[in-house]
């Protein structure tokens, strides 16, 4: 089935009778085929007489091969669907020692913050988890996520991405539509010695989602062209290998003038949300350990991580 797909991926036709004879097998058993890959995928498939087979538009499928020879120093989990990276990145811990990195072609259950879910068609985004073992839980676990944020900013940028900034704690926004979210989830104790899934979901090739409830953008919609999804994996997962050493030796404070300078919400008006609970204030920035600084009333309140969701002021 996959190699199937693959000789579809570039968007173009091909006709029954070649699909038949790449794959060893008759031109019926070619349509039965491509019918499994549409209920298995969910992909579009057009068929046209005298031209053949092609998908609704090209799709860059995850290359096992490059990513197992880029990425060496890691124990890669390459899948073609799972529930979500994060939960599986999780089960792996309980038998193997980190780092692993998990990547998918589609999640079923893909999640962001809060229970969200993460829509995950098949082959169009970055589904990506990352785990590490933490052995100075303290600091290493200050302001991850905005760090995080950093290194999945810098990739954007160099994939062509211009109009991009950071969302407090854990989003970002290209031309104020999402593109990107982090989820980081712990495994042990954070007082000793324990593991961080960080998740990433990029939106890369995505042109279409019904199902998402907010403003969003992808890669492709923003530089007009399509990314190789291998490609920024790997671009992603060397980003982190800097990144996270810089914070484990200096903290957040290697990143902090840099975080700032990207934060889109900077000296704006800005609610900020925790259950049925709003506090309206204007973003000054954050601490020295990640915790967002807010004037409210004339007076600065500091606040952390966890259950907390910014908005701006009067966005609707």
């Amino acid at each position: 089935m996959l190699q199937l797909l693959r000789l579809l991926a570039d968007g173009r036709f091909h006709s029954g009778e070649e699909l038949g004879a790449l794959l060893g097998i008759s031109r019926s058993a070619v349509w039965k085929q491509l019918q499994l890959l549409h209920e298995m995928t969910g992909l579009a498939l057009f068929k046209v007489r005298g031209k053949g087979y092609r998908l609704e538009h090209p799709i860059s499928l995850l290359s096992p091969e490059v990513l197992c020879s880029q990425l060496a120093s890691l124990q890669l989990h390459i899948e073609e669907r799972v529930d979500s990276t994060n939960a599986m990145a999780m089960r792996l811990l309980a038998r193997q020692e980190p780092p692993l990195l998990v990547l998918a072609e589609a999640q079923t259950a893909g999640r962001g913050r809060r229970g969200r879910q993460w829509c995950s068609p098949y082959g169009a985004n970055l589904y990506f988890s990352l785990a590490i073992g933490i052995d100075r839980s303290a600091t290493q676990l200050q302001a991850l996520s905005l760090v995080v944020g950093v290194a999945v900013l810098r990739v954007l940028r160099r994939a062509g991405v211009s109009d991009i900034g950071l969302k407090w704690p854990n989003d970002l926004l290209a031309g104020g539509k999402k593109i990107a979210g982090i989820l980081l989830e712990l495994s042990g104790d954070p007082a000793d010695i324990c593991n961080v899934v960080i998740g990433v979901g990029i939106n890369v090739n995505m042109l279409s989602g019904p199902d998402i409830d907010q403003a969003w953008t992808s890669i492709q919609l923003e530089t007009k062209r399509q990314v190789d999804r291998t490609e920024l994996a790997i671009a992603l997962a060397e980003e982190f290998r800097c990144v996270l050493g810089l914070h484990r030796d200096e903290g957040f404070a290697a990143f902090h003038e840099e975080w700032e300078a990207n934060h889109l919400w900077q000296d704006r008006e800005v609610r900020l949300i925790s259950g049925v609970h709003a506090v309206a204030g204007i973003a000054l920035g954050v601490t020295g350990d990640g915790a967002l600084r807010l004037q409210v009333n004339g007076e600065e309140q500091v606040f952390s991580g966890g259950e907390l969701s910014l908005r701006l002021q009067h966005d609707s």
